[in-house]
């Protein structure tokens, strides 16, 4: 179960837009990522590979939490909201739930919720 000092700072690292670090720092080796019904991604290191793919393609990206948090034992739910600007000059606006399973003060399993409709420029 996370602290509550823990989740604030992994909340901040995010909104501070720092996404691969948060991975690097909050979530164990053998972590899962999965986007809605998508097979997991499997391992720190692949997502952070993949998050850093993702960031690549982006001029800015701004990430915010949306309280409460949501937290009982193991299981957190944040609700985020990130607005992108891709390369091509795209903007994205994207909500999401994130579900997740921490295993002390790092998180084991995660599990994104959101409408894919929101992938289109805005």
């Amino acid at each position: 179960m996370p602290s509550i000092a823990t989740l604030e700072s992994f909340i901040a690292c995010v909104e501070s837009n720092a996404h691969v670090k948060a991975i690097e720092d909050f979530y164990t080796d053998d972590s899962s990522m999965q986007e809605n019904q998508q097979p997991p991604r499997v391992g720190r290191l692949a997502n952070m590979d993949r998050e850093q793919a993702t960031l690549d393609r982006m001029v800015s990206v701004q990430s915010r939490c949306v309280r409460p948090v949501l937290s009982q034992g193991d299981h957190v739910v944040i609700r985020w909201v990130f607005e992108f600007e891709t390369l091509q000059g795209q903007k994205l606006r994207i909500e999401e739930l994130a579900w997740q399973r921490w295993t002390g003060e790092k998180i084991m399993e995660e599990t994104f919720f959101y409408d894919p409709k929101q992938m289109r420029p805005i």
